[in-house]
């Protein structure tokens, strides 16, 4: 199973869930289309599968940073630059989140799980910034769930337009030393953003 999603993310990732074929999964794996519809139902039930384990693997390895253990304002960097570096080095799930947006979440929204499995990674963020709030180093009245937007939204626009931005700009975003200085750069601005 895990080596028919591992294949199916490549393919959802590169074509979409219009241009992936299941012929092309079954044949990577040694396995059959008829196997792969037994365990998933359908091309998008294989899809929905592959979204829910994109999501839960993030989540799981967010939930390994024990950021209840650091202080407050080092728990919320090391969170942004886990944040960076996934995406970083995960351009198939940036590209499933880019091809659900366009399908506007069609997909998810049949999920059963994926609102549970988001609920520790906003949970972690509300208790983080409460206890920055109690310390006095981050301001009151900001909202975990628009923390997380920002952060997402600063990392993952590394990814999903690394392309065009890399062209206009002369291909700047794609070098070691540019990468470590935006991932700088995106965790002073949240912290500056969250902080007292």
């Amino acid at each position: 199973m895990a080596e028919i999603l591992k294949v199916a993310t490549e393919e959802f990732a590169s074509k979409g869930l219009s241009g992936a074929r299941i012929d092309a999964i079954a044949e990577a794996t040694r396995t059959s289309k008829r196997m792969i519809y037994y365990y998933y139902g359908s091309k998008e039930g294989l899809y929905l599968a592959v979204l829910e384990e994109s999501y839960r693997r993030m989540r799981q390895i967010e939930s390994e940073l024990n950021l209840q253990d650091l202080e407050p304002m080092q728990a919320l960097r090391t969170l942004v630059e886990f944040t960076f570096d996934h995406h970083s080095s995960n351009e198939d799930y940036i590209r499933l989140v880019m091809n659900e947006n366009i399908a506007r979440g069609a997909y998810l929204t049949q999920s059963k799980t994926i609102r549970e499995l988001n609920v520790p990674a906003i949970e972690a963020i509300r208790q983080l910034y409460e206890r920055g709030v109690q310390q006095g180093v981050f301001r009151a009245g900001l909202d975990p769930v628009d923390i997380h937007a920002s952060i997402s939204a600063l990392t993952f626009f590394n990814v999903s337009n690394k392309h065009t931005f890399g062209l206009i700009f002369k291909n700047r975003v794609k070098s070691d030393d540019a990468a470590a200085q935006r991932r700088a750069s995106i965790s002073d601005m949240v912290i500056r953003f969250v902080a007292a």
